[in-house]
């Protein structure tokens, strides 16, 4: 039942909020990164909470997170602890923060290109599921990055941890892949 509402909640949000059509920007989304998505990604799949928890329980694909983490703010007062916000994902994703701005520096793109890599052992073939948090652009973008990578099967999972959790599907607290 929980999970039925949820979806139904989800459904409702994605409706209300699509009834704008959002087209696709031939480039990358800049600010503001929160806002109505397109229905797709060209290249890519575009799924739902029930194709993603398909994929996840399946296996073999790679879900990467890619919601920016917060920067520790330069002027601190000495002494001062920071801790980083909780972010909590897809249990078995990879965090690749700060990878889906519109615009990355050479070093940023440099770090997706090397972690897209080893985490698939090469295969550009490997099922990727990007995602962050429900419209919001920053998964769009780096699913839109990997495709110009080469990687042949990208998904686009524009729900992310909101849609799963309304979904009734687990979450576990994130850590950011160095």
């Amino acid at each position: 039942m929980r999970r039925w509402l949820g979806v139904v909640l989800v459904l409702f949000i994605a409706t209300a909020v699509g009834a704008e059509q959002v087209e696709e920007p031939a480039g990358y989304r800049f600010e503001p990164y929160r806002a109505p998505t397109p229905a797709g990604l060209t290249g890519a799949t575009t799924i739902d909470s029930a194709r993603a928890e398909q994929i996840w329980r399946a296996g073999a694909s790679l879900f990467i997170d890619v919601m920016p983490r917060d920067a520790k703010p330069a002027n601190l007062p000495a002494g001062t602890v920071w801790r980083d916000r909780r972010r909590d994902n897809i249990p078995g994703s990879v965090w690749l923060a700060n990878v889906g701005y519109g615009a990355i520096s050479d070093e940023m793109q440099a770090y997706f290109q090397r972690s897209l890599e080893e985490l698939t052992g090469g295969d550009s073939g490997r099922v990727l599921v990007f995602y962050c948090d429900s419209q919001c652009w920053m998964s769009w973008n780096a699913g839109k990055r990997a495709i110009a990578l080469g990687y042949a099967r990208v998904h686009w999972y524009p729900d992310g941890t909101q849609g799963w959790r309304a979904a009734g599907l687990p979450l576990t607290e994130a850590t950011p892949r160095p």
